[in-house]
């Protein structure tokens, strides 16, 4: 009998959970739900409990290995202010496609903007004496360069930036005038960021898509996590929306930002333009440059 990449991926993780639990883990049924665009999502109702899962028979082999590492890390500095779903397993892609199982978290339409102010302010207090994580990992698809960097400026100049053009002059080049504009910014960096806050930890996607609502509260999930500056946080949460005054107002009652922040924000959500021109051209080049320019 041939089986289907879906039946093979719930076949292996029957076997990862008995594995685990040291019990017989049964699956008893699956449902689709929404897992974003990239990766193919489903509840498991088993015999021990109910899981979400993900998997990818097409994707970078340490990537989920890369989120378990991120949401382990969100979990530990959350400590209860926020949910985390519990990693239970994450694997790279072999004879069997790349999954992960995480805990599932029952989702709730009843928004809480404040506790998720207060619990993500309460994350960005989780501090490291260097800026970068433990390994690379990823913004969606796309690869992040995180080693280890003593200066914020170097980092996001280096591993943030500088990566990333690199990673677009190697797969969707952009023209030599062009390619100048990030360059003459790049240069100016030193004047644009104050370099004193510490590095924290980060969410690093956290857009609207990127946390739910559950019954017990917000939660945060699909990170791509780093220590930080933590205006870098508030590059993506700006970029598309969907985070109300309430929110921000409850985040600064915990960890008040710098009252200029804004006036560096696009300096941060240039990041995330550049990627989503990497990952889907178009016009984001153009909204791009008209940041950079914004600073020159």
């Amino acid at each position: 009998m041939r089986y289907s990449s879906e039946e093979i991926v719930l076949k292996q993780i029957e076997k990862h959970l008995s594995e685990i639990y040291n019990e017989n883990v049964r699956i008893n049924s699956v449902s689709t739900v929404g897992g974003g665009c990239i990766n193919h999502a489903k509840k498991l109702d088993t015999s021990m409990g109910t899981y979400f899962i993900k998997w990818n028979s097409d994707c970078e082999k340490d990537m989920f290995i890369r989120e378990a590492e991120s949401l382990l890390a969100l979990h530990k500095a959350a400590s209860g202010s926020l949910l985390v779903p519990g990693v239970i397993c994450a694997t790279e892609p072999g004879e069997v496609p790349a999954y992960l199982v995480l805990e599932y978290l029952s989702p709730n339409g009843v928004a809480n903007d404040e506790a998720l102010g207060r619990g993500l302010a309460h994350i960005h207090k989780y501090s490291n004496e260097q800026f970068g994580f433990y390994s690379d990992n990823y913004c969606g698809a796309t690869r992040q360069s995180n080693s280890w960097k003593l200066d914020w400026l170097e980092f996001y100049r280096v591993n943030r930036l500088g990566f990333l053009l690199h990673l677009i002059q190697q797969n969707r080049p952009m023209g030599n005038k062009e390619l100048a504009v990030f360059e003459k910014l790049l240069e100016r960096l030193d004047v644009l960021i104050p370099n004193k806050e510490k590095a924290v930890l980060v969410h690093g996607d956290l857009w609207s898509g990127n946390y739910m609502n559950t019954a017990a509260g917000p939660a945060l999930i699909d990170p791509a996590s780093s220590f930080s500056h933590r205006e870098m946080e508030f590059g993506i949460i700006t970029m598309f929306g969907g985070f109300s005054e309430r929110f921000f107002a409850a985040y600064n009652e915990v960890n008040p930002l710098d009252k200029a922040w804004r006036e560096r924000n696009l300096l941060y959500q240039l990041y995330h333009v550049l990627n989503h021109f990497f990952l889907f051209g178009g016009g984001y080049l153009s909204q791009a440059l008209a940041i950079a320019k914004r600073y020159l």
